[in-house]
């Protein structure tokens, strides 16, 4: 076909850093906004577009990578420039494209100040994000993994909000000191095997020893941007001070980046320490779904609830990848999809009652559904799906990930199960008292929604039931790439080498 030859998947990548060149071209006047706004949203449009193409011309089905490119990048060392997609970076990378293209539809005519440089870092960021989903050699997943930091540092430290100077150093640090012992253990896996390619690398007899060194230094990467207990303190005050459009791609797509990293390099190439530290993870998890969901009863911020929660609901992602079962790894990457979709729409019904009240305390609100219906039940649509409720996509990859986990460890499903009933007690809290209530002085002269608010949140409502209802869409997709992950851990897809230590 024509398009075999053509480097499709690095026309994707850096489609978004071509729009950021030609809006960097563009005059910064006043009068010349209008300008950098529409190239910014073609460029982001145009970047959804072809991945939902690439989408429907591959094969997914197969267990093989589609459209891999792979070229001498660094001669003398071997490092190559390599990227390929399975069933599971595409739904991250149509999951990216999708969420960026709305963030910047929601936020750009509302930004005030530095407009032309608001709208480079988005475009960078999503090149980076697009490239760590689909890249095949570590040094390069490195890369792009870093390079992530650049723009959400600008993004949160300069459009963020009154604490916005602590808030962006307290990200940056956590998440630069935990990428760098990642590094660590790249370099140690090159030295080893002379490659840096992550294919290659599947199945290798890697030391035990060995393994476990390297398993802590990637831990120490992908714990902190997931970002699990007790590596998470840096997300709530990420969130609260980041912009609406900063908090939305945080939650949806930036925190999937940690348990991407755990599915596609911790858990094939280091098998044996995976097994060996998953009851550390167990415990750990178990810790956050329960401790973060308590804490998030107390807060009266409510971009801080939902940080909270985003915790808690990572807390299943873990478990669910690391039980070695195809239900709880299906589940796993199930919930951060369905997590992408909700946490985004949730940060953006924030951002929305903020822009008319400048205020996100919770005794601030009441009865709102009176004044905005509309927002009420998309709202509400939203809450369900954060809770898990049934016939919403959150109930689905929260079932998968305790059916999983109850077939390794029944005090993980439990502590699970627990999180569930908090999750739902602190979601319709939060529900019932902005949205119910009497009428409250402050919410008397809230403007209605405008068309673009409304087409947005109902978009992201639909995809949320209709995940819930028809599940198996996405499951087809997932399940060759998570098969192929458990052949090259040599575990069964029904049962695991965990069993027989748990029992």
């Amino acid at each position: 076909m024509l398009y075999s030859d053509l480097p499709l998947l690095t026309m994707l990548i850096f489609l978004p850093m071509v729009g950021a060149f030609f809006v960097a071209l563009s005059r910064s006047e006043k009068t010349y906004e209008k300008n950098v706004c529409n190239i910014t949203l073609i460029t982001s449009g145009a970047t959804f577009l072809y991945a939902i193409i690439l989408f429907l011309k591959a094969d997914f089905s197969s267990e093989k990578f589609q459209f891999m490119e792979q070229a001498t990048w660094l001669p003398s060392l071997g490092i190559q420039y390599a990227i390929g997609i399975d069933g599971v970076s595409i739904l991250f990378i149509l999951l990216t494209s999708l969420l960026i293209f709305l963030a910047l539809c929601i936020s750009i005519k509302k930004i005030t100040f530095k407009l032309k440089e608001y709208c480079i870092a988005f475009l960078v960021l999503e090149t980076f994000i697009l490239g760590a989903f689909c890249a095949m050699d570590l040094f390069l997943f490195y890369i792009f993994f870093e390079g992530v930091l650049l723009p959400m540092f600008f993004i949160i430290g300069i459009w963020g909000g009154k604490h916005r100077v602590h808030a962006t150093w307290k990200f940056f640090l956590y998440t630069l000191l935990g990428s760098l012992l990642m590094l660590i253990g790249i370099v140690c896996l090159y030295l080893e095997f002379n490659t840096s390619s992550i294919y290659a690398l599947y199945g290798q007899n890697i030391e035990l020893k060995m393994q476990y060194w390297i398993w802590l230094a990637f831990f120490a990467s992908f714990a902190v941007k997931l970002p699990m207990f007790p590596f998470h303190t840096w997300l709530p005050d990420a969130h609260v001070e980041a912009p609406m459009a900063g908090s939305i791609i945080l939650a949806g797509i930036l925190l999937k980046m940690g348990g991407y990293g755990f599915f596609r390099l911790s858990l094939p190439i280091l098998p044996e320490a995976s097994q060996y530290f998953s009851t550390f993870i167990f415990t750990l998890s178990c810790i956050a779904v329960v401790y973060t969901s308590m804490i998030a009863f107390v807060q009266k911020d409510i971009k801080k609830l939902i940080a909270y929660s985003s915790v808690a609901h990572m807390g299943f992602v873990t478990v669910g990848l690391f039980t070695f079962t195809i239900y709880g790894m299906q589940g796993a990457i199930f919930q951060m999809l369905s997590h992408g979709l909700i946490s985004a729409a949730l940060f953006m019904c924030v951002g929305i009652l903020y822009e008319r009240t400048n205020s996100r305390e919770l005794e601030f609100y009441g009865g709102v559904a009176t004044i905005l219906p509309v927002f009420a039940v998309l709202m509400m649509i939203f809450t369900l799906g954060s809770i898990g409720f049934p016939g919403t996509s959150g109930f689905v990859g929260e079932l998968l990930v305790i059916i999983g986990a109850y077939q390794v460890s029944g005090w993980t499903a439990l502590g699970l199960g627990v999180s569930v009933i908090l999750s739902a007690l602190y979601g319709l809290l939060l529900y019932k008292k902005v949205l119910f209530g009497s009428i409250k002085d402050t919410c008397k002269f809230l403007k209605h929604l405008t068309y673009g608010e409304q087409t947005i949140l109902a978009a992201l409502a639909v995809l949320i039931v209709i995940f819930g209802l028809f599940p198996q869409c996405i499951l087809d997709l997932i399940e060759p790439a998570v098969k192929v992950i458990l052949e090259k851990t040599e575990i069964s897809t029904f049962s695991t080498m965990l069993n027989s230590k748990v029992k």
